[in-house]
Parts: structure tokens; C-alpha cells; sequence
């Protein structure tokens, strides 16, 4: 995709905001412009969260988002304010245990065991890098490579084993193209 909108959706505390960065990083180093923006609520673990990208290849006319080309659920709370912005035909990756419930459309679903390849992996606050390998391996949004690089490059030292192998189950996952409705 030359130009797109996306969105990380969830609650608060799920990396959202650390998803749509590094996606965002990852992006600009393909040479590619990025509008972020951001909204959650005060709470800081479990209100809804989102994260927006829009991406252009030249040049940015509106920062917001408008309609969806990508959506990403990390749990169910974004799901009804985020499915009417969906543009048809746009592909959508839900987290099949905490955001199942996806309304039918014209959307390209992939329910995804996202969190429960985190926690396979010693920790569910990872299910955020395994989305962006979802990403990757769909080959839909950024170059595998990049993804990965700034990934080494934007996560603390501590996490950085987890996140790529994080980061590699997500890109096994979608390379797999999993269970579409």
C-alpha cells in the first residue's frame, strides 16, 4: 500500500502507543510521510486506546484519520467506534481472544491467537509487537527488515529478546495468512 490509514485499538496499557511509533519510525525510514495521532482515556490500564497512522508516499493533505484502510484490535472495547470508519475491502486483525466479537462487513478478517502467542512467549505485553509481525508477514504496510530494526532500535534493552521473538511469531502468523471469517 502506497497511502493508508490505520489504527492500533485496544485498552490502555496494551502498547498501543509504542505499536503506532514504531510502526510510524519504520515508515518514515522507507521514505514514506506519517501523520500520528492519538486518544485513551486517563486511565492508564484498561480504558480504550487508539493509535492513528496515515500515510502518504508524498505529501500528507489531512492528518486524521478518515477511513480505514488497516485496523488492528487488541481487544474488543475499539471495535464499535472503529468498524464504521472502515473503508470496504479493508483488512482487519483482531486478537481472537479479546476482541472475538467482529461485527460481519466488507472487511478482510484475520482473527488471530495474538495474545495467547504472547503469553506462549512468557508475557501478554508483548501481544502489541506481535501484531506488528502480523503486519509484516502480510506484507500489507512496511518491509519486514525495517519493522525489525526499529524495533532493536526502539524497545528498552530488557525487552528487546522478547519483542523479536515476539515480532517473529507475529510475522510466522501472518505469513500463514490465518483464519480469515
Amino acid at each position: 500500500m502506497e497511502n493508508f490509514e490505520i489504527r492500533f485499538g485496544g485498552s490502555g496499557g496494551q502498547g498501543l502507543q509504542l505499536s503506532a511509533r514504531l510502526l510510524a519510525d519504520a515508515l518514515i525510514r522507507e521514505g514514506r510521510k506519517v501523520a500520528r495521532s492519538q486518544s485513551y482515556e486517563p486511565t492508564s490500564r484498561g480504558g480504550l486506546s487508539r493509535a492513528d497512522l496515515v500515510v502518504a508516499a508524498k505529501r500528507i493533505d489531512y492528518p486524521l484519520i478518515t477511513a480505514l484502510d488497516v485496523l488492528v484490535l487488541l481487544d474488543q472495547l475499539p471495535v464499535a467506534v472503529s468498524m464504521p470508519l472502515l473503508r470496504p475491502g479493508a483488512l482487519v486483525i483482531a486478537d481472537a481472544r479479546r476482541a472475538g466479537e467482529i461485527p460481519e462487513g466488507d472487511h478482510d478478517l484475520h482473527l488471530l491467537p495474538l495474545s495467547e502467542s504472547a503469553l506462549a512467549l512468557g508475557n501478554e505485553r508483548a501481544t502489541n509487537i506481535v501484531a506488528l509481525g502480523v503486519l509484516a508477514g502480510l506484507g500489507e504496510v512496511c518491509e519486514h527488515d525495517t519493522l525489525e530494526t526499529v524495533i532493536r532500535d526502539g524497545v528498552p534493552p530488557r525487552f528487546l529478546d522478547l519483542n523479536l521473538r515476539a515480532f517473529a511469531k507475529g510475522v510466522e502468523l501472518g505469513e500463514a495468512g490465518g483464519p480469515g471469517r
